[in-house]
């Protein structure tokens, strides 16, 4: 019986070191394109709702309007202000690659938000043919699968994230067990 060695260097949780700061646990990463994609594409598209909300751009409300809807729903001042924050400050973090796990978290959390106290109401389906009275939650459950990849894998090989990764092991942090710097 032959034993075959398996390339683990995709497998963060294969790789994710037992001791260390919790900056290097926050920042690791894989070498794989695949979160670079998934995070590109997702701050994309959360940067033009986050830009909306904050600065009013394709037909948003900017920070005061939205903070003013935000509130008639009855969401509490602070907690939605820190929704529009995650959001637009979450999206330039999956964008650049920086801090991708805690941009993601935020990211997750609004979308957790919006269904449960907006779209749940209004069943899975988006309002593609204008029969329903308002969106149901299918893309904020594609955006919060997406945020969950990324806070498992992180950032991906063309992020901060990694760079900050292999400078704090070049400047002499102890390596993660299983990956060569």
């Amino acid at each position: 019986m032959s034993t075959t060695t398996m390339d683990r260097s995709a497998d963060f949780t294969a790789r994710a070191p037992a001791v260390g700061s919790f900056f290097s646990r926050l920042i690791a990463t894989t070498h794989s394109a695949a979160p670079t994609v998934s995070r590109l594409g997702l701050g994309g598209v959360m940067f033009a709702h986050g830009a909306q909300k904050v600065l009013g751009l394709w037909g948003g409300f900017g920070f005061s309007g939205t903070m003013g809807f935000m509130t008639k729903l009855g969401i509490p001042a602070p907690l939605a202000v820190l929704a529009i924050l995650a959001e637009f400050l979450g999206s330039i973090g999956l964008i650049t690659g920086l801090l991708t796990r805690v941009a993601a978290a935020g990211i997750a959390a609004v979308m957790i938000a919006a269904i449960v106290l907006v779209h749940a109401p209004f069943g899975f389906f988006m309002n593609w043919n204008g029969h329903q009275k308002a969106e149901g939650f299918e893309y904020h459950l594609l955006a919060l699968t997406l945020c969950f990849a990324l806070m498992i894998a992180g950032g991906g090989r063309a992020s901060i994230d990694r760079w900050l990764e292999r400078r704090r092991t070049r400047s002499g942090a102890a390596p993660r067990p299983g990956r060569a710097a």
